[in-house]
Formats: C-alpha cells, structure tokens, sequence
C-alpha cells in the first residue's frame, strides 16, 4: 500500500503550479493540483491575458485618430464598454477550459477547495485530506491596500477588469506598472485620469530614460500625475469620492474628487492562513515564503515557486521555476531557474520592452559604462500627425564591450525587447550590434545605428 496519496500535490492552479505539476506528471509522477477558484491563477485570470485584450481595445482609439492622416475617412464611432467586458470574459472561459483539460491529459487530479497543511505530508481541503511525498506552494500573490480611512471605498486591478460601467473620473493610487498600464486603458476609453505617486516618479526600479519618456507621454495623453503625493483618507460624497492628499513638504492638504477609486499600490504573497507559520516554514515580513535556489522551503519536502515567494514576480518566470523543480525531483535533470537578464514589459502607452541593466544600476556595478540613447518620432507619425515620440537605449560595460541592458518606450517595444534578450542571453557586444544589418524601415533598426555614445564612461549628464 502507497505510503502517500501523491508524489507532489501543489496548492495553487495558476502558471507555476500547472507548468510545474504538468512536467511532474510526465516523468511519471502521481499528480494532484489544489485550487479554491478557476484554474488559470493571475495571469489568465485577472491579470495578464485580461489586462492586455483591455489594451488592445483601448488602442482604437488612437487608430481611429491617426487614420485621417492615411486618407482614411472614419465615420461616427461609439464605444461599448459592457461588450468588451463581455467577450473578454467569454476568452477567459475559453482559457480556462483549456487549462482544465491540459491538468485532464496529464493525469493530474483536480482537487476543489481551499488548502490548509495540517503537517509536513497531509492537507486539508476543504474538509478532505490528502498526503503527499511532496508539496509545492504556489498561491502567487493578492492587491495590497493600505490602512487608510475609507479604503474600503477603493477597488483593484482585480475589480478594474470588470467594471459594470466606466467611470467619468478615476484616481488610480500607484505608480508601479498595473498603475501606469491602467491609466492608459482608462484614458483611451474617454475616463478623466489622475495618477497619485509617493515619489517623484513612476516606475520605481526602472531605467530612469524609461521612466521620464513615459512620463511625458503621459502627460501627453492627458493623465494628470500627483507626484510626491499621499491619500490620508477617502470620504464619499453622495456617488462621488473626496481624496484628501498630503504632497511633501506641504502643511496643507488638498482634495480631488474622483467617480472611482483604485489603488495599484503593491501586491502580497497569497500565504496567510494556510499552515505555513504552524508548521514552520520560514516566512519573510511581508508573507513570502523563503526558498533556496532550488525552490525548496526551509521544510525539506516543502517547495514553492511563483510570486509567493517575491523573487521575480513574472509569469514566464514562474512557469520555468516550476519546471525546473519537476525536471529535478522526477526527471533525473538537476536545475535551477536562472533569473538573470530576464526580459520585461509594462504595456502602458506606449509599451516598455527592458532586459538587463538599467543605467543607474550599471553605473553602479562596473567600473565603466557607455549609455547610447535615441529618441525620435516614428514614421507613421510624420502623417498621423500625432506628437509622440520613441526612445530606445544601450548601456554597454566599456571594458568588455558587452551589452548590459536593452531599454525602449515605444510602439512594438515589448515585441522587439524579446529578440534582444536572446542576444543578451549569448553575451553580445556592442560590436556584434554595429556589425548587425538594420531592416529598414522599422523602428528597431535604431538599435543597431546607434554608433555614438551620448554618455561615455561614468558622466550621467
């Protein structure tokens, strides 16, 4: 009689679960997967894929502008948000059928119900229990809001994918990328934006060309950006909200009104009230759980990928966690995910494609840094007429010669970024860039004709 129900059971059915149960079960493993809401997680669910078919809609509206400029007459246009939202969440559907029958062909039993570890091999769910050899966590992470008054007034991103109707004006709390990618779908779609940030920029982290060139073209679109800004409390006023805001080095407080109010502030890993604290597995301040490069917890037979453990908070970061851990426990292929030069992408307005070292962070790593940079306005826009411009960007270690970071804000960046990093990845110089023949015309040759350095050796300016 088997000592254990499965080899590996995994709590959570998003993309580092599937991935990593998936590949499990096809080096032979006896597979479980735990879920308390649809398979899919985040990503498919309420994050990536939803929020990017709200982008592409959103894009019309530019479309609809610019096509004058080709010759185009675009009659009377109206938008309807309620449809949108319909056929977005009939994809979702579709999604997550597939997911489903995925887990079906690999095998892997679907078991319902919230998740709570009793010991190091037995689980609750949902009043059953179930043992496994091994478990893998995999609960990804929740939107974080403050404590505030009135935040109960706020929404997510989670809400902010199926609104019943839009909004006239919205204040978004944030400046992360879920806080610059919705301002931008909202703002296409006709909504009043105000964008509320602690610091003095958006996109904390980021390379600092990337996070000024979005800046403006924020601006551009008509978003309002509070920099330096706080909200001490929410007060509702009939069917509208009052922000009372707090800028730095300000006695006074000011007021905004909004018809919404979503804050984009942060997320937290998905682990409360599971077991984890009972049982010993070592949690950082914030909930995540601590793991070695291998993914295993501070619980030998305890493992966990994905954005519960805040590492690198990506989904094609977490599908290749979880694969490397089932090609190790049952594949006889010892591996660790490498979280190195993994490219990114913000789909605000215009898009941001990144990999590698941002300037700053380069500067600060090596001895010597050369930063190549380009801005211009594309070509389609000599006839839109539209006012927007591309900025792309090489930081290049001056020793080696070798590229450091690819960075650009612009139409296609994240399509363009992607064939960068294989580059990267290879460990390409800035002469293999040079040497590179430029498909002409399109707006990533520039990476490969930027021949003059516009900030040599450690000058930032």
């Amino acid at each position: 009689m088997a000592k254990f129900d499965f080899d590996l059971l995994t709590i959570g059915a998003g993309s580092g679960g599937v991935a990593a149960t998936r590949r499990a079960a096809s080096h032979g493993a006896k597979t479980a997967i735990c879920e308390e809401d649809r398979v899919g997680g985040t990503c498919v669910l309420r994050g990536c894929v939803p929020k990017k078919l709200l982008v592409y809609g959103s894009h019309f509206a530019d479309a609809f502008e610019d096509a004058a400029g080709f010759g185009w007459q675009v009659g009377p246009r109206d938008f309807d948000w309620a449809r949108l939202v319909a056929r977005k969440d009939r994809e979702l559907d579709r999604l997550n059928s597939i997911y489903l029958e995925m887990l079906d062909k690999a095998g892997t039993q679907l078991l319902a119900g919230r998740a709570r570890l009793v010991d190091a091999h037995t689980v609750d769910i949902a009043g059953r229990t179930v043992t496994a050899k091994t478990i893998l966590i995999a609960t990804g992470s929740w939107p974080d809001l403050p404590d505030i008054p009135g935040i109960a007034h706020a929404i997510t991103s989670n809400e902010a994918l199926s609104l019943p109707e839009l909004p006239t004006r919205i204040a978004i709390v944030g400046g992360g990328y879920i806080a610059v990618e919705f301002a931008g779908i909202f703002r296409r779609f006709g909504v009043e934006v105000t964008e509320i940030i602690r610091s003095d920029q958006i996109l904390r982290g980021f390379d600092g060309d990337i996070r000024a060139t979005l800046t403006e073209e924020m601006k551009h679109a008509g978003i309002k950006i509070e920099a330096n800004t706080t909200v001490q409390r929410i007060d509702k006023k009939n069917k509208r909200f009052e922000l009372h805001m707090q800028r730095v080095g300000q006695a006074q407080h000011t007021v905004i009104e909004a018809d919404l109010v979503m804050y984009a502030t942060g997320r937290t890993p998905n682990t409360k009230e599971m077991g984890l604290e009972e049982l010993g597995v070592g949690l950082d301040p914030n909930g995540a759980i601590r793991v070695n490069e291998g993914s295993r917890s501070t619980v030998t037979n305890l493992y966990a990928v994905g954005d519960c453990t805040d590492r690198l908070n990506l989904t094609p970061v977490a599908i290749g966690e979880g694969r490397a851990l089932a090609d190790t426990l049952y594949g006889g292929k010892p591996r660790a995910m490498d979280h190195s030069g993994v490219p990114t992408a913000v789909f605000s307005q215009p898009p941001i494609g990144t990999v590698g070292f941002g300037e700053e962070e380069a500067r600060e790593r090596f001895d010597a840094v050369d930063v190549y940079l380009s801005k211009f306005r594309p070509l389609k826009h000599t006839l839109s007429g539209r006012e927007t411009r591309t900025m792309m960007k090489l930081v290049v270690e001056r020793a080696s010669d070798r590229v450091l970071g690819c960075h650009m804000v612009g139409e296609d960046a994240p399509e363009i970024v992607q064939a960068l990093a294989i580059a990267l990845k290879a460990g390409a110089r800035k002469a293999d860039f040079d040497a590179t023949v430029g498909i002409h015309p399109t707006a990533a040759e520039e990476f490969v004709t930027m021949f003059e350095a516009v900030r040599p050796d450690n000058e930032e300016n």
